[in-house]
C-alpha cells in the first residue's frame, strides 16, 4: 500500500512539473524575446556535466564500493546464508533486465519527442515576426502543444516504471529478509549459528541489495543525461511588449492601405531615440522606397508598423486611426511582410504558402505561385506543392525561397505591402523573374519598400531618405537627384553603407 501511495505521489508530482514546462508553450508566439542561446547551452551541458560527475562518482562508484563490502562482511558471517542470499539475484536480474529493456524503449521516444520539440521550438523562434504576421500563433501553439502532450506522457510513463522498479526492490529486500529469518531461524534453533549473527547478517542485506538498484538506476540516468545533451531549448524571456487596447477600434474586411506617420520619435532606449521627429503620408495604392544607410532608422520603422514595440499615441495611423487603438493581430492581417530573412518552415511547399490559413485554399496557393512566377520551379520538383522541404527551405536556392515567400504574402492578399528587398546576389534570369513578381505583389497595394537596387527604387512613386533617425528628403527620383543632396549622394555611392555628410 505505501509503494502504490509512492507511486501516485511521484506521478502526481511530475505530472505537475510536465504542466509548468508545458507552460511554455504560451510564451511560443507572443512578441517576446529570447533567452541567450548560451545559457540555454550551458544549463544542457550541466546536466551532462551533472551525470559524468556526480553520476558516475555516487551513482557507480560508491554503489559498487558498498557492494563488495557487504558481499565480504556477510561472507565473513555465514557463508550458506550468503549462498542462500545469492539465489535471489538470478530473479532479481531478470526483473532489472525487464525493466531496463522497458526503459529504454521509452527513453528513446522521450529523445525523439524532445528532438522534435526542439526543432518545432527553434522554428518558431527563428520565425517568430513571420508567424506573428501570418496570424499563425495559435496553429503552431497547438502544434507545439501536441508534441510536448505526446513527450509528457512518455514521461510519466517512464516514471512508473521507474517507481514501480523501486518498489520492486524493496519488497525484494523483504523477501530476502524473510528467506534469510526463514532458514536462519532454523540454524539457530540448531545452534549452528547463533542469533546475533542472523540480526547482524540481516542488517547487511539492504547494503547488498540496494548497491545493484542504484546501478541499474545508472542506466536510465544516463539515457536522460544523452536527451538532456541533445535538448537546447530556447526559452522566451521577455514580458509583453505591446499593451493592447481594452476596446480596440475594429477594422473593415477591406481597408483603404493609407498610413500616416506624424511626428514620431521612437527609441529602444529612452534616452537614445531611434526615429526622430518622422512625418509623412502614404496614399492608398502608391509605392514608396525607403532608402538610407546602416542604423538611419529604415528596419525600425517597418518593425512599428506591425506593432512590436510600443510607440506614442497619436503618431502613426492606418486610414486615419490611431494604430495603437487596434489589436496588433487586426493590423498584421492587413499587412503582408517579405523580410531579407524570409522564413521557411520545414513541410511542404503548399503548408509554406498557405501557413495554416483557412482561408486560403489549394487552388488560390497555386494560382499566387504561378502569379509570381514560382509555379515553373515548383512543378520541377519530384512532388511539386507536396515536396516537403527542409529547415529554412535549405533544399531551395536563394531566388526560389524568394519567389516562394513572394506567393506567400499574395496568397493572404494582404492591402499594405512591406518589402525589406534581398541584398544576396542572383543570377540575372532569376532577378528578372523576382521583379516581375514584385510587379505583381505590389499592384493595387500600398507598398513600403527598403530597396537596395536603383531599378526597384527608381518605379517607386516616391522615395523617402532617412539619415539619423530623421526625413532628410521626399519625393520622386527625378525631383531627389536635382537637389543633389543625401539621396544624390547614395545614389552616386550605388547604395553602399558608408558614411554621409548631408
Amino acid at each position: 500500500l505505501f509503494q502504490a501511495r509512492q507511486l501516485e505521489s511521484d506521478v502526481v508530482f511530475y505530472a505537475a512539473i510536465l504542466a509548468g514546462v508545458g507552460g511554455l508553450a504560451a510564451y511560443l508566439c507572443p512578441a517576446n524575446g529570447r533567452r541567450s542561446k548560451l545559457d540555454l547551452a550551458m544549463g544542457a551541458a550541466g546536466l551532462v556535466a551533472g551525470f559524468l560527475s556526480r553520476g558516475l562518482v555516487l551513482g557507480v562508484a560508491y554503489p559498487l564500493v558498498s557492494l563488495f563490502l557487504a558481499l565480504g562482511i556477510m561472507l565473513a558471517i555465514d557463508v550458506r546464508l550468503t549462498l542462500y542470499l545469492m539465489l535471489s539475484i538470478p530473479l532479481f536480474a531478470f526483473i532489472t533486465y525487464f525493466f531496463r529493456m522497458a526503459t529504454r524503449r521509452v527513453y528513446r521516444r522521450i529523445r525523439n519527442t524532445v528532438s522534435q520539440l526542439n526543432q518545432n521550438l527553434q522554428e518558431n523562434l527563428s520565425g517568430m515576426q513571420v508567424v506573428q504576421l501570418s496570424n499563425r500563433e495559435r496553429q503552431n501553439l497547438a502544434t507545439y502543444q501536441a508534441i510536448n502532450k505526446t513527450n509528457q506522457d512518455q514521461e510519466i510513463h517512464a516514471i512508473y516504471l521507474e517507481t514501480g522498479y523501486g518498489a520492486f526492490t524493496d519488497n525484494m529486500i523483504n523477501l530476502a529478509l524473510a528467506v534469510i529469518i526463514w532458514f536462519g531461524g532454523g540454524a539457530a534453533l540448531q545452534e549452528t549459528i547463533s542469533l546475533g549473527s542472523i540480526v547482524l547478517f540481516s542488517q547487511f542485506i539492504d547494503m547488498f541489495i540496494r548497491p545493484i538498484r542504484v546501478l541499474g538506476m545508472q542506466y536510465n540516468v544516463m539515457f536522460r543525461a544523452m536527451a538532456s545533451a541533445e535538448r537546447i531549448f530556447q526559452a522566451l524571456d521577455w514580458h509583453e511588449q505591446v499593451r493592447e487596447p481594452l476596446n480596440p477600434v475594429k477594422l473593415p474586411a477591406r481597408i483603404q492601405g493609407k498610413l500616416e506617420f506624424r511626428h514620431l520619435t521612437f527609441g529602444y532606449d529612452i534616452d537614445q531615440p531611434v526615429l526622430k521627429d518622422v512625418s509623412f503620408t502614404i496614399q492608398p495604392g502608391e509605392k514608396l522606397a525607403i532608402v538610407g544607410p546602416t542604423g538611419s532608422g529604415k528596419s525600425t520603422l517597418i518593425r512599428l508598423l506591425g506593432r512590436f514595440y510600443d510607440f506614442p499615441d497619436n503618431t502613426i495611423f492606418l486610414d486615419d486611426i490611431d494604430l495603437n487603438r487596434l489589436h496588433s493581430s487586426a493590423v498584421r492581417q492587413k499587412i503582408g511582410v517579405v523580410l531579407q530573412d524570409f522564413h521557411i518552415f520545414s513541410g511542404t511547399v503548399l503548408e509554406n504558402i498557405i501557413l495554416g490559413n483557412p482561408n486560403i485554399s489549394r487552388e488560390k496557393a497555386i494560382e499566387s505561385a504561378r502569379l509570381v512566377n514560382a509555379h515553373e520551379f515548383i512543378e520541377a520538383l519530384p512532388q511539386q506543392y507536396d515536396e516537403p522541404l527542409v529547415e529554412r527551405g535549405q533544399n531551395l536556392s536563394q531566388g526560389q525561397r524568394q519567389l516562394l515567400a513572394f506567393a506567400r504574402v499574395l496568397a493572404a492578399d494582404p492591402e499594405i505591402l512591406i518589402l525589406d528587398e534581398a541584398t544576396a546576389s542572383i543570377d540575372t534570369e532569376t532577378e528578372q523573374l523576382i521583379q516581375a513578381a514584385l510587379h505583381e505583389i505590389m499592384k493595387d497595394r500600398t507598398s513600403i519598400l527598403i530597396a537596395h537596387r536603383l531599378q526597384t527604387i527608381q518605379e517607386a512613386d516616391r522615395i523617402l531618405v532617412l539619415k539619423d533617425g530623421a526625413v532628410k528628403e521626399l519625393g520622386t527620383h527625378i525631383e531627389l537627384m536635382a537637389q543633389q543632396g543625401v539621396y544624390y549622394t547614395l545614389n552616386q555611392l550605388q547604395f553602399q553603407d558608408v558614411s554621409i555628410k548631408a
